[in-house]
């Protein structure tokens, strides 16, 4: 089991999701634009009640999990990140943390999913050798995040038959 951290980064806060993000975080599965590369259907509230729940447990059960996004100034959900242990039907188990991240639609394209997921990844390489992002080759704005983050592509693999790119990223040492 392991605590749940906090971390900062120059303008966000990656905390632990609470009961009262549920609204935004259902609003941001719901919105076409977020679920387009993640299956096309936009989540129902039930969906998005499971994903909070499921974000919840990974902490306890996996010593690791998603966090919420928050601006420093404004604790309003903006989005997730950080990394799941998946268990995905038709993909090779990747044999460590998948990194993963989505944002709000009018909290993309300011930077925010690359310097979040950098806050993510300053703490993964206390802990993983390696974490692995399963992407869709069409999701221009999350590749660009995964190479400004240091993944490289190492595999292609399809998953509820769509084409997904695997990406990985060493530990990095400083």
């Amino acid at each position: 089991m392991s605590a749940f951290p906090v971390l900062t980064s120059d303008r966000l806060v990656l905390r632990p999701h609470r009961l009262d993000d549920f609204d935004r975080l259902a609003a941001m599965w719901a919105h076409p634009v977020v679920v387009t590369h993640f299956g096309g259907k936009p989540f129902n509230r039930e969906d998005s009640w499971n994903r909070l729940l499921r974000y919840a447990g990974h902490w306890p059960l996996m010593g690791y999990g998603m966090w919420a996004v928050t601006l420093r100034q404004e604790d309003v959900h903006l989005g997730d990140v950080g990394f799941l242990h998946g268990e995905r039907t038709g993909v090779d188990p990747f044999g460590c943390p998948e990194a993963a991240w989505a944002f709000h639609p009018e909290a993309q394209g300011q930077g925010y999913a690359s310097e979040a997921v950098a806050c993510a990844l300053n703490w993964a390489d206390t802990r993983f050798d390696r974490t692995v992002a399963m992407i869709n080759p069409g999701n221009a704005a999350s590749i660009a995040v995964a190479r400004r983050c240091g993944f490289g592509i190492y595999a292609e693999a399809t998953y509820r038959e769509e084409p997904v790119g695997l990406w990985e990223r060493l530990r990095t040492t400083s």
